[in-house]
């Protein structure tokens, strides 16, 4: 019979300790993973002392207008979690800042106006939208950088007649939905710092690219970059074909994650949320689904759920989540209850 040779004796594979000798492989693999994990783990008690002194001066009203459809982000997550992680961040920025007037004397030429640019990356429904507004609002009262901008990937979505041209509105969302190349342009354009860029604008209400409608970014000092597939750096997570990708221009990565469970429930009560919110109002995307019963609809949004939403997350997200520089980990109630920083 084969035997497993290490220090002391040998084990002997049997029928009857066979489950167990796996077991202590399972074992040694995790531990092994673990210990050469490239994050810290924090969980709240001690990610909430990094906050130092800092002060939380958002307001409950404030807090209010930054949650998203759903999601409800208290005060307290935001002073044990995003406060901590501000700090963070302005201490990242204000090095950024330093070394790029070193340079500049360095060289003897005035080095233009850079922004700092933060990717948050996840799921539909994950709270990306929320995190993003947060740390805008966060990030804007630390001196030295109050403009603070936030650009989604969703303006560079193709309209929806280019979408419906191309047979791809059944996969929106997906890399392929994006004009990519517009988007890598805008980031060039920003890290060369260039002033007064326009941007296109999507509106969640319509579903669609607004036309003729534009968002102007001047310069800010940092410029928050919230989309689906930000971090992906190739069409298969296997393929190691050298191009350009948007996570290139990043100083600074966010994941938001969850199980894919619970991202479920919350697309699937957003979806009914959004339902009812629209009902009076023709013009509104969810409006056209009045006439379902909750029964259809809900049976109408798990399928939206099953065949785009998880595909995309699966084939397009999730794979990219490690080459985050921050995962924000949420239990069920949607609150943050770990983070996740990669080591220098």
């Amino acid at each position: 019979m084969p035997t497993g040779m290490g220090r002391g004796p040998p084990f002997l594979y049997t029928p009857d300790n066979r489950c167990a000798i796996l077991a202590h492989i399972m074992s040694a693999k995790q531990i092994k993973a673990k210990q050469y994990s490239p994050y810290l783990t924090f969980e709240r008690d001690t990610w909430k002392q990094f906050a130092a002194n800092a002060l939380l001066t958002l307001t409950e009203d404030e807090l209010a207008k930054l949650r998203g459809q759903n999601e409800p982000v208290s005060l307290q997550e935001v002073a044990d979690f995003y406060l901590p992680l501000s700090r963070l961040l302005n201490l990242y920025v204000n090095a950024s800042q330093d070394l790029h007037q070193v340079t500049g004397r360095f060289l003897n030429n005035p080095v233009p106006k850079v922004p700092y640019i933060i990717g948050i990356a996840g799921s539909v429904a994950v709270g990306k939208s929320t995190t993003s507004r947060i740390l805008r609002a966060l990030l804007s009262r630390w001196p030295n950088h109050n403009h603070v901008e936030i650009v989604t990937t969703d303006g560079f979505l193709y309209p929806s007649d280019v979408l419906e041209e191309r047979d791809l509105m059944s996969r929106k969302g997906f890399p392929e939905s994006f004009n990519t190349r517009e988007l890598i342009q805008f980031l060039s354009d920003l890290k060369a710092g260039k002033p007064n860029l326009k941007i296109p604008i999507y509106s969640h209400r319509v579903y669609d690219i607004l036309p003729n409608k534009f968002k102007t970014i001047n310069q800010p000092d940092i410029i928050i970059v919230e989309g689906l597939n930000v971090l992906q750096n190739s069409i298969n997570p296997n393929d190691s074909a050298s191009t350009v990708f948007v996570s290139d221009f990043f100083d600074f990565s966010i994941y938001v994650d969850a199980k894919t469970d619970d991202i479920k429930a919350w697309f699937l009560q957003r979806f009914m949320s959004f339902r009812e919110r629209d009902r009076h109002s023709p013009e509104l995307f969810f409006h056209r689904f009045r006439d379902m019963t909750d029964k259809e609809a809900l049976a109408y949004a798990l399928d939206i759920w099953h065949n785009i939403n998880e595909a995309n997350l699966n084939e397009n997200i999730l794979p990219f989540r490690e080459r985050a520089k921050c995962i924000l980990k949420k239990a069920a109630d949607h609150s943050v209850e770990r983070v996740l920083l990669r080591k220098l």
